[in-house]
C-alpha cells in the first residue's frame, strides 16, 4: 500500500479542519477583492487602491519547480519499453515466432 502522505511526525490533519481553513482563506480572499473594486468604482485613482497580484494568490498544489526537476530526472531515466533497444528486441520476438508459425504451416503438423 502507498505510503504517501503517512509521516508519522508529523500527525494527520482532519479533512474537516483542512476543508475550513480553505474556505476561510478564499473568503479572506473575495473580501479583499470586493473592496479594491468599491474603491475603484467609488472614485479613488486605480493606482492608490491596493490590489493584490498573482504573488498574493495562494500557492497552488503543485510547485512549478518541483515539476520541472521531475521532468528532467524522467527524461534522464527513461522507461525501458521506450528505448530503442526494448522495441528492437520486441520485433525480434515476434519475428521469431512468426518465423515458427509459419514453418509449422508449411510442414503440414496438425496444430490445435
Amino acid at each position: 500500500m502507498s505510503q504517501r502522505n503517512r509521516d508519522l511526525d508529523v500527525p494527520m490533519q482532519v479533512k474537516q479542519e483542512v476543508r475550513a481553513r480553505a474556505h476561510s482563506e478564499r473568503h479572506r480572499i473575495r473580501v479583499e477583492l470586493q473592496s479594491a473594486a468599491k474603491d475603484i468604482s467609488g472614485g479613488v485613482d486605480p493606482a492608490d487602491v491596493h490590489e493584490p497580484g498573482a504573488a498574493w494568490k495562494p500557492m497552488h498544489h503543485h510547485d512549478a519547480e518541483v515539476a520541472k526537476s521531475k521532468l528532467a530526472k524522467r527524461s534522464a531515466t527513461k522507461r525501458h519499453w521506450k528505448t530503442k533497444m526494448w522495441k528492437r528486441r520486441t520485433q525480434k520476438r515476434r519475428d521469431r515466432t512468426e518465423a515458427w508459425q509459419e514453418a509449422r504451416q508449411n510442414s503440414g503438423a496438425i496444430t490445435y
